[in-house]
């Protein structure tokens, strides 16, 4: 593979990673709670889970959505409503104001279960499935030597997780902090709508 091959596949994974989406959200706010420590981790899971997917389509996804088109058709409405749900949800509670006492399963959460708590996020959100099963594949030479695929999962995993890690930082700071939690009503229900948003436009696309 050409150097302007891992380059293109470089910028297009960065700008799959650093578009708004649930696992952004999720650093976001996981780090806003539960600081940056916890959300990097989360971080390493959601950049993981990237790369699930990509293998995933470098080895039959594409084939199998053609073969079974209906099946990108209930993935697409099963994240859909996940997203929607997920937009309700932080609507409801937007006015409640934001303790800073984590709920137990979260306190007993460790490194290796915020890992994990990421990887689920990312294979339940259904964009990187559309885009690694669509996009994604267009950017892969006809034929990829054994020694690429490494690579280029190492830069997936690397955008993925670099981005995410750079947003927890931000929302972990005192200064984001004290100005989410005055302004955490407002912040809250314009998350929310974008989630609501991205499914209502999964759904209908």
């Amino acid at each position: 593979m050409s150097f302007a091959a891992f380059f293109g596949i470089y910028m297009i994974s960065l700008a799959a990673a650093i578009s708004p989406g649930p696992a952004v959200l999720l650093a976001a706010r996981t780090s806003l709670r539960e600081g940056f420590a916890r959300g990097a981790w989360l971080a390493v899971g959601i950049g993981l889970g990237a790369c699930i997917w990509a293998v995933a389509a470098m080895f039959g996804l594409a084939i199998l959505f053609r073969i079974a088109p209906t099946l990108l058709v209930a993935l697409k409405v099963a994240g859909a409503g996940y997203l929607l749900y997920l937009a309700w949800k932080m609507w409801r509670h937007s006015a409640e104001p934001m303790s800073m006492d984590l709920p137990e399963d979260d306190a007993k959460r460790s490194a290796l279960g915020q890992v994990w708590r990421g990887i689920a996020a990312q294979l339940a959100n259904p964009k990187p499935a559309v885009f690694f099963g669509t996009v994604f594949l267009t950017f892969l030479p006809p034929v990829v030597p054994f020694w690429a695929y490494g690579v280029i999962l190492g830069i997936i995993f690397f955008n993925d997780t670099v981005w995410n890690v750079l947003v927890a930082r931000i929302f972990s700071l005192d200064r984001t902090r004290a100005a989410y939690l005055g302004l955490k009503t407002l912040i809250d229900r314009i998350f929310g709508g974008l989630l609501g948003l991205m499914g209502l436009k999964l759904a209908l696309t």
